[in-house]
């Protein structure tokens, strides 16, 4: 085998992981293999292929939170590049921050690449072959092979839609990856018109053939349908979202929780769930133990007189916490019970010694009316507050890693996605917003404007993954004026002010858009294009 020879088949392997995601090494790629192990009608021949192909897909979706790359940080990166957080350590906190992930060539984007670039392509390319060994397969009962084929659209679609809103220039394809057609060039992203057309055929697809209840953990209609109405809201499309948005709020089944003190608590497995990874061995698709929860959660443990409790919750290392821009929209309406302990960890007791069950107060932050603090680096370390929503109640608390159930779309966003498209159409988005507002115990909205809408949704979908998606959907101004007024907490946390920490200062335009890093343009055509301001 000559070199030139050798780096072909070595790009072709990688392109084979990159898209296809089989569980075979470069290194026996490259022995002498017949060319039909790589072919989707090979594989998928059977009822009971297809439906365990489709498992798969589940598998591979949680595959980006079980990676352990820098402290799990594949559930945790996009939420860390937010106008709500404060990014205090790690390498989460230089990706937060616009210290890496900002070069096509730097460690972050490598980092970015594994967890969502090839990840998502990987599940994209699997749920194709799928789909089009469903659409061929004999001896199938016509509503077996829909019901396959309608989750494996969801997951092409969901795959397609998050590289879409984190990468931009992307391409999108129905063909599966063969032998014949392998080594084609890659020369040109996809068109906008075509990223939606197949997002939408996609959908429209899954939404028409899944039914709205199934096992704990599938998509549903209802997932569906959430889905279809985030990617008309991209579109500006609103009418389509509000039809979504209120079609799976008063027909489906589903509906918010009574208290907000009940949408992290247990499994997840209620009424207001849309789609949950879940994380038991012996559960759907499986999981692993993460740190996800530690990455949110501070280090009040170190504090003599308290120990790790899942009530104060867990064992963390304090890598991402809320921002005073967002601690201030909860503390906004003293009722809103978003600020009392249930999504947020705001206050921290002793649990030991001769102080048992009083409050910690030992550090104390910078304040307009206190310019020096007591010891405020420590305060942000142990005992600024913490987000809760990773934390589950069966959490060994000595442990910084979890098996917790990750909750993914839920029927509140759907409410406020409904509320921001007749907002922005026509008709009364107040009660809508107002709906998710008063399961918090806040007051009535009178007037939503654009405003409204993203401070609502920071109040209740705050490090849920979807805030650098909303303000980027919203426009390169709106994203602007929200990373670089309320990123970090500027002069309250002096170390980063005005330097090289700084997320206000560092924030660029071009950040809008991921950089597609180098190690997969190579693997592309050399006139695929890389994100602006990038080259």
């Amino acid at each position: 085998m000559t070199t030139k020879d050798f780096y072909n088949r070595t790009k072709f392997c990688l392109l084979l992981i990159m898209t296809l995601g089989f569980a075979v090494s470069c290194e026996e790629f490259l022995e002498e293999q017949p060319s039909t192990i790589i072919d989707s009608n090979y594989i998928y021949t059977t009822e009971e292929g297809l439906k365990s192909g489709v498992v798969s897909l589940y598998k591979i979706n949680r595959d980006r939170y079980d990676n352990s790359i820098e402290d799990y940080m594949g559930g945790v990166l996009i939420p860390s590049r937010s106008d709500l957080a404060f990014n205090r350590s790690g390498y989460l906190g230089l990706i937060g921050r616009y210290e890496r992930a900002v070069s096509p060539v730097d460690l972050g984007a490598n980092f970015a690449s594994s967890l969502f670039w090839k990840h998502y392509y990987n599940l994209a390319n699997k749920a194709t072959d799928i789909i089009n060994a469903a659409e061929v397969i004999e001896g199938v009962d016509d509503e077996i092979r829909n019901k396959i084929i309608a989750e494996a659209k969801f997951f092409r679609a969901e795959a397609y839609f998050y590289l879409y809103r984190m990468y931009n220039n992307i391409y999108v394809t129905t063909e599966s990856t063969t032998v014949d057609n392998a080594f084609n060039v890659i020369d040109a992203k996809s068109t906008d018109d075509e990223v939606f057309a197949l997002l939408n055929s996609d959908l429209t697809f899954a939404i028409d053939n899944l039914e709205w209840t199934d096992t704990f953990g599938r998509v549903t209609k209802g997932t569906a349908k959430h889905v279809k109405a985030k990617v008309a809201m991209w579109q500006g499309d609103w009418t389509e979202a509000k039809n979504q948005a209120v079609s799976l709020i008063e027909e489906g089944p589903h509906s918010l929780v009574e208290n907000t003190a009940d949408v992290f608590a247990g499994d997840r497995n209620h009424a207001e769930a849309l789609f949950v990874v879940q994380s038991q061995n012996d559960v759907l698709g499986g999981g692993d133990n993460t740190m996800i929860n530690a990455n949110f959660v501070t280090q009040y443990f170190q504090i003599p007189g308290i120990e790790a409790n899942v009530e104060q919750g867990g064992r963390g290392f304090s890598r991402i916490l809320p921002n005073l821009y967002l601690l201030g929209l909860l503390d906004e309406d003293p009722n809103d019970t978003r600020n009392d302990d249930t999504y947020f960890r705001l206050e921290y007791f002793y649990t030991s010694g001769d102080n048992i069950g009083e409050k910690i107060n030992i550090y104390s932050p910078i304040t307009d009316t206190d310019p020096e603090g007591n010891d405020y680096a420590r305060y942000y370390q142990r005992l600024h507050p913490s987000c809760l929503k990773y934390a589950q109640e069966d959490d060994d608390p000595e442990s910084y890693l979890q098996r917790s159930n990750i909750l993914v779309y839920r029927l509140a966003e759907t409410y406020l996605i409904a509320a921001e498209a007749i907002m922005r159409s026509n008709g009364d988005p107040l009660p809508y917003i107002n709906a998710v507002r008063n399961r918090a115990k806040a007051a009535d909205l009178t007037v939503v404007d654009e405003q409204a809408i993203l401070d609502e949704r920071a109040r209740e979908l705050a490090f849920e993954g979807q805030r650098f998606f909303t303000l980027k959907r919203m426009g390169q101004n709106v994203i602007n004026r929200q990373m670089r007024t309320y990123a970090g907490d500027g002069k309250y946390f002096p170390a980063n002010f005005n330097g090289s920490k700084d997320p206000r200062i560092n924030w660029m335009d071009h950040f809008i858009n991921f950089p597609i890093a180098q190690i997969d343009l190579d693997l592309l055509g050399p006139n695929y294009p890389q994100n602006e301001g990038y080259n």
